[in-house]
């Protein structure tokens, strides 16, 4: 069985930056051991997998090793691919998912996510956290799936060498570091070992919980963000109470065809 598959760098206008996801549109759902096994051989931090469901599509993640509940870049990535590949002239599409439905829509040369707001609470930051990441943290939070790490400048922030081993053991949660930015209102760095991504090169998903945490900081509703990974990425994010707006943009690296079992 042949399948279309596209791989795209999100939150970037550039290629060879942001966060690579590959997207494969299907006509019915394939078993989830297949779908795995397919984002296991693609080896990105997130292949969407999208079936049309009425005028909307459904839509999932997998990293290399877990199906997620929510993904940003491959959201921005599918929507690009609907928009320019399976319904050229289209503005706006909507997906189900583990999450509700999500909205993404042009605006101008960038797209933007609908996804909800998650915002994190104060809480004891378990002692094998502080030590993996090292440095002096302001502050540890935690979300729904995350926990937010809140460090004193950009410089902090960028100097992280994290234990990767001693974080895949927080019960399958991730880690965002954060600080205002020197050039943007905040920047922010994600480690996800436990889902087999070590460090994430742009993650949508975790600015759920950075923008209610910047807009309340900062006394501001729109934001710049950059994710300072290696590869880096750029966002722009709002706050519209129980929802974020986090906008970026995406560019096609490769288009072809996959063949698994039928």
């Amino acid at each position: 069985m042949k399948l279309p598959l596209y791989q795209l760098d999100a939150f970037s206008g550039r290629l060879f930056a942001g966060n690579p996801a590959a997207v494969c549109p299907l006509a019915r759902w394939l078993p989830d051991a297949t779908m795995q096994t397919i984002a296991a051989e693609n080896n990105l931090s997130e292949t969407a997998f999208l079936v049309p469901e009425g005028a909307d599509f459904g839509l999932r993640w997998f990293t290399p090793t877990v199906e997620v509940d929510l993904c940003g870049h491959a959201t921005l990535a599918s929507g690009k691919v609907v928009f320019e590949r399976l319904r050229p002239g289209s503005a706006a599409v909507r997906f189900h998912t583990k999450s509700g439905a999500l909205g993404v829509a042009k605006k101008g040369d960038w797209l933007e996510l609908d996804f909800p707001a998650r915002p994190a609470k104060p809480c004891d930051a378990p002692a094998v956290l502080l030590d993996a990441l090292g440095g002096n943290p302001r502050e540890v939070q935690k979300g729904v799936r995350d926990y937010l790490v809140v460090y004193g400048s950009e410089a902090e922030v960028l100097a992280l060498r994290p234990e990767f081993a001693a974080l895949a053991t927080l019960d399958g949660a991730s880690v965002i570091v954060t600080a205002e930015g020197d050039e943007a209102d905040f920047v922010s760095r994600f480690f996800a070992p436990s889902h087999g991504v070590d460090e994430d090169p742009v993650t949508g998903s975790a600015h759920c919980v950075l923008t209610p945490y910047w807009a309340e900081r900062l006394g501001k509703r729109t934001l710049d963000a950059r994710q300072v990974s290696k590869r880096g990425g750029v966002l722009r994010c709002e706050l519209r109470g129980e929802r974020v707006g986090i906008a970026g943009q995406a560019v096609f690296y490769l288009e072809g065809t996959i063949e698994v079992p039928g």
